[in-house]
């Protein structure tokens, strides 16, 4: 089963690739286990250079999540559980690498987010903030950083004469974004702690020496001795079709109206609603992610249809954590009443952004569909 709207090819593997699918599987993973062992190399070698090290972060936490999500996809081809042991401890790695850099562009997204709302000169980048944003140069599929998205609107909105919020939103916003600033700071301390423990530890050296080894041997199962075509398509085609399931479950109608403040109300229920609501949007952003590595071992080329679909996935992620962080700072005990206000907009904007999201997938997802149909 493929779909006409995300899937660009047909099953037909392109010339070039490896006759046995053990070859064609080996030579994708050796050569990500090659950009994990450099991006490890660069990130030691960085010292200082908060820039340096956060680009070779980003490289790192791609690099162990396409292997981990082959080793997913393609399992049945390899040693199963030499494949379920290295894909549970890049998974952990790439989610610890993680939490400093989503902190980071999540308070940048707010700050500037809380500017443009209350027509105040944009905040001052928080401490670390410059480094991230150059962290956020997407791969493909990467998000291309929530702050540069925040900071795009404010400049629209600034451009088209916005009226200027003054009042309790001027007043509030200031003390919003200090309580934001400090939380999130707090919490951006705590995980880069946790990374650098965590790159320090026996269990990441065991990792690291694990990827080493893949990246000159693959051990493989007896499928994987079987033709690239007979053996690769299917993995690949049971991959985008839990994409096409997921997808399908997805209130595509609903989304088909920008701002229809469907994802605002929920988001001003309680957590659990709110997240059970975003939680399956999140789950094809995966699911869509595990569909893109596994077409890039059997098309080396990107497909700027995944890519373009990609981004605005993690925009969504990114709008709904940053609405959730916003929630978080307003239940904070014994705030002034204007903070809480300034919050309770900043939550609401953030909560459209996710409204907005969702509209601009369902569009590409349609236009797509429209133009590939028979």
């Amino acid at each position: 089963m493929h779909s006409p709207d995300i899937s660009r090819r047909d099953s037909a593997i392109v010339p070039g690739l490896p006759a046995t699918a053990g070859e064609g599987l080996a030579r994708y993973l050796h050569a990500q286990a090659g950009d994990f062992l450099r991006s490890l190399r660069l990130h030691s070698e960085s010292g200082a250079d908060t820039a340096g090290v956060a680009e070779a972060a980003r490289a790192l936490r791609q690099a162990s999540r396409r292997i981990s999500g082959t080793l997913h996809t393609f399992r049945p081809l390899l040693d199963p559980a030499w494949a379920d042991d290295l894909r549970t401890e890049l998974a952990w790695l790439s989610a610890t690498l993680a939490q400093e850099h989503a902190c980071t562009s999540r308070l940048g997204r707010l700050l500037e987010a809380l500017a443009r709302l209350s027509g105040a000169t944009p905040l001052p980048p928080a401490r670390g903030e410059v480094g991230a944003l150059k962290d956020a140069a997407p791969e493909s599929g990467e998000p291309s950083g929530a702050a540069s998205g925040a900071a795009s609107t404010g400049a629209s909105a600034a451009a088209d004469g916005a009226p200027r919020a003054t009042g309790a939103l001027t007043v509030g916003a200031a003390r919003a974004g200090a309580l934001l600033e400090r939380q999130l700071t707090l919490a951006r301390t705590r995980a880069h702690s946790a990374a650098l423990q965590a790159l320090g530890s026996s269990r990441f050296h065991a990792v690291a020496d694990a990827v080493a080894v893949l990246a000159s041997e693959l051990p493989l199962g007896p499928v994987a001795a079987a033709p690239a075509v007979e053996a690769l398509t299917p993995p690949a085609e049971f991959a985008e079709r839990r994409l096409l399931e997921a997808v399908a479950a997805l209130p595509l109608a609903r989304a088909a109206h920008p701002y229809n403040a469907e994802a605002l109300v929920h988001g001003l229920a309680a957590a659990s609603a709110g997240e059970a609501q975003d939680s399956p949007w999140h789950q094809v952003r995966l699911l869509l992610r595990l569909h893109r590595y596994a077409q890039e071992v059997l098309h080396p080329e990107a497909d700027p249809v995944l890519c373009h679909a990609g981004l605005i996935l993690d925009r969504h992620r990114d709008a709904a954590e940053a609405a959730a962080a916003a929630a978080t700072a307003a239940r904070t005990p014994r705030i002034a009443p204007a903070t809480a206000y300034a919050l309770g907009v900043l939550h609401a904007d953030q909560r459209h952004e996710v409204e907005a999201a969702r509209f601009a997938f369902q569009q590409v997802w349609q236009r797509t569909t429209a133009v590939t149909a028979p």
